[in-house]
């Protein structure tokens, strides 16, 4: 007969309900009472203040609903008399019956209000605190909400409010005008209001969801201006002129670095900064001297996990546990001691990558100096400074696309205690969706869009932040994401003190859940996005270079981890098989290479013409969809799964030494430095950083998480990996850690950093490694070693430039006129002979000329034959010089 502890009809507009009831000539009424009292019986629901008939609209749902609500456009349409006080009526808790004939209800559930709520109470004035030079004003947005007080404290946490005020309301808008002395005082609302959650009013004690600032853990809301000039460190309003050049959004190259992994175990930096803000202001420290070389290289940008406020660390150091690190050291690399010990504390240590998103605007506690007051302000600013002054731009890390919590009793709910069941996307049944992982947000409805909106502005405006990339893009709708990028693009030095269009913005592209093939509208998934400028990670590229995915079997290989060439123990096939499959594999870098354009004409292993989007993946999907190449991220590893570094010792057979499994490394790492689009690199990629295999470390600890930038040790064999996500593949795992030989030296990890430097001093020494349109890109890149009589294992790509006055092709290089990169994948040393390259007047690039690598310098060419020597695990990189008038 229905519960109304679900919610499967929807209030879509102001005299709208759908609901996908079974009914024909059945009547229907809609009920409310104000103390939540709604009850169901046999004969109906009882308890309300309030029952109104509904009439059925033939007409079914309008096409401006239909496109908001795509999952419910089968649902019938009900008709609610203009008469009612509906405002009045969404205070009160909802419920809908049907009856049928003989009177006898047939069905009954409570109502989702989004599309109501947006449709009288969309809003696009003050919201938070405002501060003027007579007054502090509070604004909050809860339309459903009957009372709402503020709690005014001098402390940021215990003792009596100062004061307590009752705000005034005025279409769903809630505001209070105090003295300017609240400044630097906390506040928390009271919000009286029924939640779905528990079917009760309830009083929650809540932040606002425009805090600016808190207290320690979230505990109360700070009254803290912004542009105060005591939090501005100095040269902070002239710092937009300070920022790094960024001729164009393809000139980017991105390193993905978690703020605590930084600095935690650098002993080079102030104790007292370690882990925090404050470590990039160490301009002598190891890990800022490291950031230096690779910026001297070339990098551009430096990507920060999350840094907003987020639960799972007690924004207080003093309350943190911590593991014996000198007794784990003492351990076997293959023991299971350690990770018990990391996993037994980690919920009360310092680590978490930060995922769990609690207050979007206000910069984590844990990373300051002190949780409580401006402290996190100024200190977050002076981080934004000291990376930009190293020659550096700033990405953050934003999850728009989930909550931490929910409900209204958790501490950590906010926007679900504030307005519920509005901000959260909800199922069929009114149950919250936790497709990705949980709370998932709802950026179709227009305040939930407008917070995003106002969140970024916030961050690239008062914190000069660089770039944005979401998490879990494509659970954000296409038309926020785009109007995201042009809001930001309108900022100006003039009038907000950013230029907006040096400010790039990507995400992951993934379209599953309850957004899959646009079930919520048009979502910002990797084939929408396109033609937006927006970029989106290239997962094709990883999985081909490395073999698999994150979701199949870990022994999977790839074109750089030996697939076919250098077996290892796992069944992949016949060798005909395996052939087919590296042949494959190899059409899909090829693609990558090309900024995995879309339209991009090359010649496939079969020998037929195809363009990237003909190119298809396991399932049946296009490998390319980017319109231009900056919409393309490029990648082999990231923050999430494996690092490089053990993924490739996971993979290649056990015979391969590490000095070939570092080769391996830098030959995967060089597929993505070297191609058309925006390469992105996880820290410590370029140290050859492990995490002792374990497959997902973001509660792991500094114990598996660890960075050296003494190059001592790369964190190899310090244990198995934590049991929760990693124990099914303990018996791969545990003889490879007990293996010494898979353990690099110092030396090896030299090597990979001088050869990280050297792929960034290649990418920038020409711009053609950074071509700006899908048309120069197709006119200029070519690949030889293609059709069915390729040499296994081999990508040759050229890139040719243009001279003064030739026709159809602009000369874009002063120095070169001609690039060829040649990636051997194989074993052994190859030799690739290519007619249309012959007559050339290459040689290999003066970078790898001079580079530390001996092996490398043996490569050549030969320009009577066309004949190209490489050795083993290796790309080259041959450059023709332009001639001279």
């Amino acid at each position: 007969m229905g519960k109304l502890s679900y919610a499967r009809a929807h209030w879509v507009a102001r005299s709208l309900i759908a609901w996908d009831v079974n009914v024909e000539d059945t009547i229907c009424y809609l009920y409310a009472s104000k103390s939540a009292t709604l009850f169901l019986t046999e004969d109906g629901i009882e308890g309300h203040d309030m029952k109104i008939q509904v009439e059925q609209d033939i007409f079914g749902l309008p096409l401006k609903v239909i496109e908001k609500f795509p999952h419910i456009a089968d649902y019938k349409a009900f008709k609610i008399p203009y008469s009612v006080d509906i405002k009045s009526l969404l205070k009160c808790q909802l419920a809908i019956a049907s009856f049928s004939e003989n009177g006898k209800c047939s069905d009954a559930t409570g109502l989702q209000l989004p599309g109501v709520l947006d449709d009288l109470f969309s809003y696009s004035g003050p919201l938070g605190a405002v501060f003027t030079r007579e007054a502090v004003s509070l604004y909050l947005w809860s339309p459903t909400a009957q009372v709402v007080c503020a709690c005014i404290y001098r402390d940021p946490s215990g003792g009596d409010p100062l004061v307590k005020v009752q705000l005034d309301e005025a279409n769903g808008v809630w505001s209070v005008n105090g003295p300017r002395s609240w400044e630097g005082c906390y506040y928390a609302y009271e919000v009286s209001i029924y939640h779905p959650g528990t079917l009760q009013i309830e009083t929650c004690r809540v932040n606002d969801p425009y805090a600016r600032g808190l207290s320690a853990d979230g505990e109360r809301t700070l009254l803290v201006n912004l542009d105060s000039d005591s939090l501005k460190p100095q040269g902070w309003d002239e710092l937009a002129d300070e920022k790094p050049d960024l001729p164009s959004f393809s000139d980017i190259t991105i390193y993905e670095l978690h703020i605590r992994d930084f600095s935690a175990n650098d002993k080079t930096v102030n104790p007292e900064f370690c882990g925090g803000y404050l470590a990039f202001t160490c301009e002598d420290s190891a890990g800022v001297c490291h950031l230096r070389k690779l910026r001297n290289a070339g990098l551009s940008h430096v990507h920060l996990l999350p840094s907003f406020h987020f639960a799972g660390v007690d924004d207080e150091k003093e309350k943190w546990k911590h593991i014996d690190d000198n007794r784990l050291a003492t351990l076997p690399p293959d023991s299971d001691e350690q990770q018990a010990e990391v996993v037994a504390i980690q919920d009360e240590d310092g680590y978490n990558w930060g995922y769990n998103p609690v207050l979007w605007g206000v910069p984590k506690g844990s990373y300051a100096s002190s949780p409580n007051g401006p402290c996190r302000t100024l200190e977050f600013r002076k981080m934004v400074q000291a990376i930009n002054r190293i020659g550096l731009r700033v990405v953050l890390d934003v999850v728009y696309n989930h909550l931490h919590a929910s409900g209204p009793l958790d501490r950590n709910s906010v926007l679900d205690k504030v307005v519920p069941g509005y901000y959260l996307r909800r199922n069929a049944d009114g149950c919250i969706e936790h497709s990705t992982c949980t709370n998932n947000t709802a950026s179709e409805h227009f305040m939930v869009e407008r917070l995003i909106l106002d969140d970024l502005l916030c961050w690239a405006v008062d914190y000069k932040v660089d770039g944005f990339r979401f998490d879990l893009m494509g659970h954000i709708m296409k038309s926020t994401m785009v109007k995201a990028k042009c809001a930001l693009f309108s900022l100006s030095k003039e009038f907000s003190g950013v230029d907006g269009s040096k400010i790039y913005i990507y995400g992951e592209g993934w379209d599953f859940g309850e957004v899959a093939e646009n079930g919520r509208g048009v979502n910002a998934s990797q084939f929408n996005i396109c033609g937006t400028g927006i970029g989106s990670f290239n997962d094709r590229i990883r999985d081909a270079v490395l073999g698999g995915s994150p979701f199949g079997h870990p022994l999977q290989q790839g074109f750089a981890t030996g697939l076919s060439l250098q077996p290892n123990e796992h069944d992949q096939g016949s060798k005909p098989v395996m052939d087919n499959a590296l042949a494959t594999l190899k059409d899909h870098i090829q693609v990558g290479l090309a900024a995995n354009l879309r339209d991009f004409v090359f010649t496939s292993h079969k020998g037929e013409a195809v363009k990237g989007c003909e190119v298809l993946t396991h399932d049946g999907l296009p490998v390319a969809y980017a319109l231009c190449p900056t919409e393309t991220v490029n990648y082999v590893s990231a923050h999430d799964n494996e690092t490089l570094f053990d993924i490739v010792s996971l993979k290649t057979p056990f015979e391969v030494s590490v000095g070939d499994r570092c080769r391996i490394n830098h030959l995967a790492t060089s597929i993505v430095a070297l191609s058309q689009g925006i390469p992105f690199f996880h820290a410590g990629d370029e140290m050859l950083r492990s995490k002792s295999l374990d497959r997902d470390s973001y509660n792991s600890g500094d114990w598996f998480n660890r960075l050296d930038f003494s190059y001592q040790t790369n964190n190899w064999g310090v244990g198995l990996p934590p049991k929760e996500k990693n124990e099914k593949n303990w018996p791969l795992i545990k003889p490879r850690l007990a293996d010494s030989s898979f353990k690099p030296l110092k030396s090896h990890i030299l090597a990979a950093v001088d050869n990280f430097r050297d792929l960034l001093k290649i990418r920038y020494s020409s711009p053609l490694f950074r071509l700006r349109t899908a048309a120069s890109i197709q006119e200029r890149v070519r690949f030889h070693n293609t059709g069915t009589s390729w040499v296994p294992g081999v990508i040759v790509m050229s890139i040719e430039d243009g001279y003064e006055g030739m026709p159809g092709l602009s000369q874009l290089d002063p120095i070169y006129s001609y690039i060829v990169v040649v990636f051997n994948a194989c074993p052994s040393q190859v030799s690739f002979v290519s007619y249309a390259l012959r007559e050339r007047t290459l040689q290999l690039h003066p970078v790898q000329l001079m580079s530390s690598d001996e092996l490398i310098q043996t490569s050549s060419y030969e320009s009577h034959s066309g004949c190209f020597i490489v050795p083993p695990w290796t790309t080259s990189v041959f450059v023709e010089t332009r001639k001279s008038d």
